[in-house]
């Protein structure tokens, strides 16, 4: 079958540099996606967005190029709950990727516990009204309780506008609930700001709530500077993601985003949003507790106290 991406989408970048920032050994991709292809894994009927292919080889190519040793690959929304592409991807993982999937409420227990076997270990709820159609609060409630005893946890993915609405809904989930790319806060507006400090107070009230400080390439307003300069990329989310990561350093995790769908003006180059971690976790200390120590013990917890490195740093 033959898919036509979504016009005026850019397809990822290709050839990424090589970060000059070195990560840290075991550290992992906790938010990045597999889209297809097409022809084996077809999209989802109801899709809002066609993508280009994007296949688990080039997602574990593109890890090894920027010095990661495990990905977390989340379920998106062109695929719908239809997880194979993801499944077939952690298969090939040799364990050295998890999974967040998108369930209804009708799966079965056979099929949890195969998503499980799988290296699956969350769902996302999606509540972005440009890419999702609105699914009843009752029953992602139901969805989160089925998922609740294997340890699972839910992410959630939301504009921040939204949270005030959401509140209610977010605070009474029986699992982990990590938020996706910080609730995209405007970063036009401050970050001592009433609507970024109600995020902050989310967080603060709720110790289950983590936050990935991802996609400065969706949040930016004064987006990235010529390559490798020293000034940060995206400088404008710096403030904003720094600041949640210093405020809750072991409740956030970080993700590229790879390979950046539904962007039309301009598809950033992986090694430079590599290069963008420092600026927002400036010691070695939260750069570990962000890139390797929270994503393991989120997703790999029966690791936790033996060597975590399969293979890190940079590949040749």
């Amino acid at each position: 079958m033959v898919f036509e991406k979504t016009p005026g989408w850019l397809d990822w970048y290709q050839g990424p540099s090589r970060p000059r920032f070195v990560l840290p050994p075991g550290s992992v991709d906790a938010h990045c996606h597999v889209f297809g292809p097409g022809e084996r894994f077809p999209y989802a009927p109801q899709r809002k967005y066609t993508p280009c292919d994007a296949s688990r080889e080039q997602l574990f190519a593109l890890r090894d190029h920027l010095g990661f040793a495990r990905n977390v690959i989340v379920q998106a929304t062109c695929h719908g709950a239809d997880n194979r592409a993801l499944v077939d991807a952690l298969e090939h993982s040799d364990g050295r990727a998890r999974g967040v999937a998108t369930v209804r409420r009708d799966v079965s227990d056979e099929d949890l516990r195969a998503l499980h076997a799988a290296g699956v270990r969350g769902v996302r709820f999606n509540f972005v009204r440009r890419l999702v159609d609105f699914t009843p609060r009752d029953e992602l409630m139901d969805i989160a309780a089925r998922i609740a005893p294997l340890g699972w946890h839910v992410v959630i993915y939301f504009e921040a506008v939204d949270l005030p609405e959401l509140w209610d809904f977010f605070t009474a989930l029986p699992t982990t609930v990590v938020v996706d790319h910080m609730g995209r806060p405007d970063v036009s507006k401050p970050v001592d700001g009433p609507e970024f400090e109600l995020f902050l107070r989310f967080m603060r009230e709720h110790a289950n709530v983590w936050s990935k400080v991802s996609c400065p390439e969706r949040l930016s307003l004064s987006g990235p500077p010529a390559l490798h300069a020293e000034q940060a990329a995206y400088r404008d989310v710096v403030p904003f993601a720094r600041r949640i990561v210093e405020t809750f350093p072991d409740r956030v995790l970080w993700g590229t985003d790879w390979p950046h769908p539904n962007l039309k003006d301009h598809m950033p180059d992986d090694g430079l949003l590599v290069d963008f971690i420092p600026h927002i976790a400036p010691t070695a200390q939260l750069q570990r507790k962000l890139l390797v120590d929270n994503p393991m013990r989120l997703y790999w917890p029966e690791l936790n106290g033996t060597d975590m490195n399969p293979g890190g740093g940079h590949g040749s």
